[in-house]
C-alpha cells in the first residue's frame, strides 16, 4: 500500500489544470493504485485527484454512496436541480462550507485500460464526481463558494497554517 502526501492549499499544482491523458501503461495503473491506497488509507476519504498528490494528470479516484472507482480524462453533464450541503477537502483540511453543486451529474471517460467509462450518480456521488473534476481543472470546492460563505472561508484560510505550499499524509 502506497498513500502518497496530501497537497494542501497554496501549493500551485493544485492551482494548474492537469494534462490530459495519452498513454495507457502500467505507469498510469501504478498512479490509479497509488490515488487509491491513499484514499482509502484514512478513513473518511470520498475521492483524491492526481494534483492532490503532486501529479498533473487527469485522473482521479473516488468512493462514495457505494460507488468506488477512477475516471480518466473525464467530462460532466449536470444538472439544473442544485443541492447545497457542507463540503470539505483533503487539501483544505479541517474545513467545511455549504457549498452549491449540481444534484445529479454524469462522468464521462475512460478507465485505466483506455476503455469508455460512465458514472452517473445523484446527491453525495454526485458531489464527488463534481469535486474531484474541479481538482483537475485547477479550482478547489472553495473557489466556488459566494458571499458571506466565501469571505468567511478565506478568513479561516487566512488564519490556518495554508499560506504555504506544505504536505500533509
Amino acid at each position: 500500500m502506497t498513500m502518497r502526501p496530501i497537497r494542501i492549499i497554496g501549493d500551485p499544482v493544485l492551482r494548474t489544470p492537469c494534462e490530459p491523458v495519452t498513454t495507457f501503461d502500467a505507469e498510469l495503473r501504478d498512479l490509479v493504485t497509488d490515488l487509491m491506497d491513499t484514499m482509502l488509507g484514512a478513513p473518511g476519504r470520498a475521492g483524491v485527484a492526481a494534483p492532490q498528490i503532486g501529479v498533473n494528470a487527469r485522473v482521479f479516484v473516488y468512493d462514495a454512496d457505494g460507488h468506488r472507482g477512477h475516471l480518466i480524462n473525464p467530462t460532466l453533464e449536470l444538472s439544473e436541480e442544485l443541492q447545497d450541503d457542507d463540503e470539505g477537502c483533503l487539501s483544505v483540511p479541517d474545513l467545511y462550507f455549504p457549498t452549491p453543486r449540481a444534484m445529479h451529474a454524469t462522468a464521462h471517460g475512460v478507465d485505466q485500460h483506455g476503455e469508455p467509462l460512465t458514472i452517473t450518480g445523484s446527491g453525495f456521488l454526485a458531489r464527488a464526481l463534481q469535486h474531484e473534476t474541479d481538482h483537475l481543472n485547477g479550482h478547489l470546492y472553495v473557489d466556488t463558494l459566494r458571499g458571506d460563505t466565501r469571505r468567511r472561508a478565506l478568513r479561516e484560510i487566512r488564519a490556518g497554517r495554508y499560506s504555504s505550499p506544505s504536505q500533509r499524509g
